[in-house]
């Protein structure tokens, strides 16, 4: 292939996170509870479709669930293949080719790339060493968008409520807040979308969901900024069978409760035995955990993978040197992990 052929600004993408699969997944941020039992029940119903029909083009049996549930009208809403589709479509929608979107660093990989694939361009602020926003730093570098991760992945903390809305109050540009472990954090910009005339907020039904295979996300806004989203999004994204699985879901909230008490009371358990074996471990408010390795983090997770146990390696990138991230499981899972890492630090002693 002629390299002229490629567009320019994404010639530098790499390939996303593809590791071979092997044994207990915790690296995946997915939720210990397995899939929601409202799938099942919704493809059962399924059968009964005529899926020689079209889905409605934007997805309205979902959105006016999703109204019911936080207390909006439906037109609040934009769904789609997972909220990394509703993240394209935010892009696509407000963004010119050339102008720049400003990120925390380190935060989701995937965000960099929806802004290049769209023409963007990326400016980083570093965060603190706590983790958290430098705002007079994003306050004074411009950009057309900024869109921050809450809570944070992989660092697992939460931003500071104020520095987000200190954010907001400039005005002058659009803000997403992807609250894709909203709930494990129990905290959301959501009931304040009418406040803001440049708010987006984005979630998922991938994680506490437990909705991960299904790819159905959406984005929360005052009804103008949806509205925009609406007509660029692309017709009939979200097929009919997610489309009613995810309504069961909504409809079955003891599912989502009972994993995120299942998390808060197993992230104590697991921080306190990670820091037990001398990792350096980071504050969590979400559904995994990053810790700092004492050896090698590459040979860490490779040994940790030959034992059948994956998690993230996050080592080589700069201000994560040498940390790792794993998803906070059941107890049982958990302990295998525990015992595992147990293994590996006494061989590499």
């Amino acid at each position: 292939m002629k390299p002229e052929w490629q567009r320019s600004t994404v010639r530098d993408i790499p390939l996303y996170y593809n590791p071979k699969v092997s044994g207990i997944r915790m690296d995946t941020s997915t939720n210990p509870l397995g899939a929601n039992p409202a799938a099942r029940e919704a493809m059962m119903e399924c059968l009964d479709l005529d899926l020689n029909q079209y889905p409605t083009p934007y997805s309205d049996g979902l959105r006016q669930a999703l109204g019911e549930r936080y207390d909006l009208d439906m037109d609040h809403f934009v769904v789609g293949n997972g909220s990394d589709e509703v993240l394209d479509i935010t892009f696509k929608s407000f963004l010119e080719p050339g102008e720049t979107v400003v990120l925390p660093y380190p935060s989701y990989s995937l965000h960099s790339y929806f802004v290049k694939i769209n023409g963007g361009k990326v400016t980083p602020v570093d965060l603190r060493e706590n983790f958290q926003l430098d705002i007079d730093r994003m306050n004074a570098t411009d950009g057309k968008i900024v869109l921050l991760c809450n809570p944070n992945n992989p660092t697992s903390n939460t931003f500071n409520r104020k520095d987000i809305e200190i954010i907001l109050e400039r005005k002058d540009r659009i803000v997403v807040v992807d609250e894709a472990y909203g709930e494990y954090a129990g905290k959301s910009f959501i009931p304040y979308v009418d406040n803001y005339d440049n708010l987006i907020v984005t979630r998922t039904f991938s994680k506490a969901y437990a909705l991960a295979g299904m790819r159905i996300g959406y984005a929360v806004s005052n009804r103008d900024l949806a509205g925009v989203m609406q007509r660029i999004k692309i017709p009939y994204s979200l097929n009919r069978v997610s489309e009613m699985v995810a309504i069961k879901a909504l409809q079955n909230q003891e599912f989502v409760h009972r994993g995120v008490e299942l998390v808060n009371v197993e992230r104590k358990r697991l921080e306190k035995g990670l820091a037990d074996l001398g990792f350096k471990v980071f504050p969590s408010e979400a559904n995994f955990i990053l810790f700092k390795s004492p050896i090698d983090h590459s040979r860490l997770v490779r040994s940790l993978s030959e034992k059948g146990m994956m998690i993230r390696d996050f080592g080589n990138n700069r201000s994560l040197e040498e940390c790792v991230r794993t998803t906070i499981g059941t107890r049982e899972m958990n302990d295998a992990l525990l015992s595992k890492l147990r293994e590996v630090l006494h061989e590499c002693q």
